[in-house]
């Protein structure tokens, strides 16, 4: 039976970065219009007044510095704060099967072999733009791959389900190699006027090339492992969708936006991803403590690190447990992707690592590989 191995890997970042300093000034104008909008109310105790955002609260909370964006000129004005993102024709490539192609042929470039060599692709991503023709269909026809294509959802694990699936597909032998993206434009879900969460996302794509081993030569990455996870929690939600449209001011009710309850997030999601990461180490008879390197979702700093601590059971070294959250931010199902892409040219042939991810659902899924 074929063996999966990840391949090659891509990354696709939208020129235009935005900085917690930008973001905080924003906000902080709306928060002071808003307050002076509302002042008798908020005398009378009628309507609660809205606290500023700071760089500081934002470091210490998220580790995040800046983000990426698609559009940063509506995200820098105080009366839109959303993404102006212009709608295409139906004849023209998608917003986000252009940022998924664009990570597609760096991944296919790094390849070194044709996209004709490709048997299936799979969109895995948390913003859909649309229910259907598929993102994946549109992809897998501007990069002239044959086979077939399909999108699925799994929210921030998408891109370790996608792995998954890929890998199965070569493993039953039903694809010879399998590309599979992660495009997010998370920026467009984000409620930029809620100071627990404005900061939170940034906008990326990522590709992943699974193949089998049998044409994979020496390179890539053997997958000794995947595992996947769900619970039900309603403590990460977007409700957007065609039964709950926006409000005529373009941003909609809050919960039809992204919401969370952060502090049972953190309390609920690192002990489920701790505790399944090594019960899936040992049912693969790795040790922990022997992982070269922990690439994990890009939540929050907080939560990483003690993920980190909880898997090694010690502090970890500088590098071992990557983070890029403080230049990407949150980028949902491309996190621990663009982890993986950056920080791997260092493993000799045998080093283990991790690919990991969790987010709403809830959802987890871990990915173990070694360097061939």
């Amino acid at each position: 039976m074929p063996q999966a191995v990840i391949a090659a890997t891509g990354l696709y970042t939208p020129p235009q970065s935005l900085s917690n300093a930008e973001l905080v000034e924003t906000f902080n104008a709306y928060v002071a219009r808003f307050n002076a909008a509302n002042a008798e109310a908020i005398a009378a105790g009628d309507v609660a007044a809205l606290t500023p955002s700071s760089v500081e609260f934002i470091e210490k909370a998220s580790g995040i510095k800046s983000r990426y964006v698609v559009d940063k000129s509506g995200l820098v004005d105080p009366e839109l704060m959303r993404p102006q993102i212009p709608e295409r024709s139906n004849e023209e490539l998608s917003v986000l099967a252009e940022m998924a192609v664009e990570a597609a042929k760096d991944a296919i470039a790094r390849w070194g072999k044709s996209a004709s060599e490709i048997d299936a692709v799979i969109c895995a991503a948390s913003n859909m733009q649309r229910p259907y023709p598929a993102m994946a269909i549109e992809v897998q026809q501007a990069l002239g791959i044959e086979g077939f294509a399909f999108d699925m959802n799994v929210a921030c694990s998408s891109a370790t389900f996608g792995i998954k699936t890929a890998a199965d597909f070569v493993s039953s032998g039903s694809a010879r190699a399998v590309l599979m993206v992660n495009p997010e434009i998370c920026s467009g879900h984000l409620n930029f006027r809620d100071r627990d969460s404005h900061f939170i996302f940034g906008d990326v794509a990522t590709a992943v090339i699974v193949e089998s081993d049998e044409g994979a030569g020496s390179g890539g990455w053997d997958i000794l492992g995947t595992r996947l996870r769900t619970q039900f929690s309603n403590n990460i939600r977007n409700n957007f969708g065609f039964l709950n449209r926006a409000a005529p001011d373009g941003i909609g009710a809050v919960d039809k936006l992204f919401v969370q309850e952060g502090r049972k997030v953190f309390r609920e999601v690192v002990p489920l991803v701790s505790e399944m990461i090594v019960e899936h180490a040992a049912d693969l008879g790795i040790e922990p403590t022997a992982l070269k390197r922990l690439w994990l979702h890009q939540a929050n700093i907080n939560m990483n690190e003690l993920i980190g601590r909880r898997v090694l059971g010690r502090e970890p070294a500088p590098g071992e447990n990557v983070i890029i959250l403080d230049e990407f931010a949150n980028t949902s199902s491309a996190g621990s992707i663009i982890a993986f892409h950056r920080a791997n040219s260092d493993f000799a042939a045998g080093d283990t690592g991790l690919i990991c991810s969790f987010g709403a659902g809830y959802s987890a899924g871990t990915v173990f590989v070694r360097k061939r």
